[in-house]
């Protein structure tokens, strides 16, 4: 299995990242981003790239690969809409086109979030410019899977770049396993989204809309 990460350098692609390199079933990674991971393994290439919305200069780096793991993703937070559409429904639609166009039969898995908006017509911003990446996704192929967590957990040292979510985290740690036992269908960690990430690579899911009781499912299996 050959894939591709973008946002490796964010919690969930650092996670993603983490998984994959650890996989035996997945033979290269390519990390695609404006920086390099600063990581080196064997099976570990990077495109340094900074133009989301062109590929055109690193297509013939971007063949023969079995999927796309799309962890790039901003706050919306202090965005207006057209520059929290850019970021969130543009460059993840033209990395999907290029990428499907290069690689036809390739899965292309998003990371979306708890509350996206499936009507794309909604009161709330982010939920509604998600919305409308998701139903684009979903109508480029019938390998695309909508990643919806809820709160995720970061394992194994991976932190946030925000210094008030890495706070957080630290907060929550000796709190997680009480939440993970009351909010089931709203909590799962880096490990067990970027395992279900691989295992909808490797053998597909019944839906492709995966909330956080989804991932853990299909991360926890073998």
């Amino acid at each position: 299995m050959r894939v591709v990460i973008t946002g490796a350098s964010g919690m969930i692609g650092q996670g993603v990242l983490r998984e994959c390199l650890l996989d035996p079933d997945v033979t290269d990674v390519l990390t695609l981003g404006r920086t390099p991971t600063g990581q080196t393994h064997a099976k570990l290439r990077e495109v340094v790239h900074g133009d989301f919305l062109d590929y055109a200069a690193v297509e013939d780096r971007l063949t023969g690969y079995d999927a796309c793991l799309f962890c790039l993703g901003v706050s919306s937070v202090g965005m207006n809409e057209a520059d929290y559409q850019r970021i969130t429904y543009e460059y993840t639609l033209a990395a999907a086109r290029t990428l499907l166009r290069l690689n036809p039969d390739l899965t292309f898995v998003y990371v979306s979030g708890q509350g996206t908006d499936s009507t794309a017509s909604g009161r709330t911003m982010w939920a509604r410019v998600k919305g409308r990446t998701e139903n684009d996704l979903l109508a480029l192929t019938d390998r695309a899977y909508m990643f919806r967590p809820g709160y995720i957990q970061p394992m194994h040292g991976i932190q946030s770049r925000t210094r008030a979510y890495r706070i957080m985290y630290r907060v929550v740690v000796p709190l997680f396993p009480v939440l993970r036992r009351l909010f089931p269908s709203s909590v799962t960690t880096t490990e067990t989204l970027g395992r279900a990430m691989i295992n909808v690579v490797r053998h597909g899911a019944p839906t492709h809309v995966l909330h956080s009781r989804d991932i853990n499912a299909v991360g926890a299996a073998t």
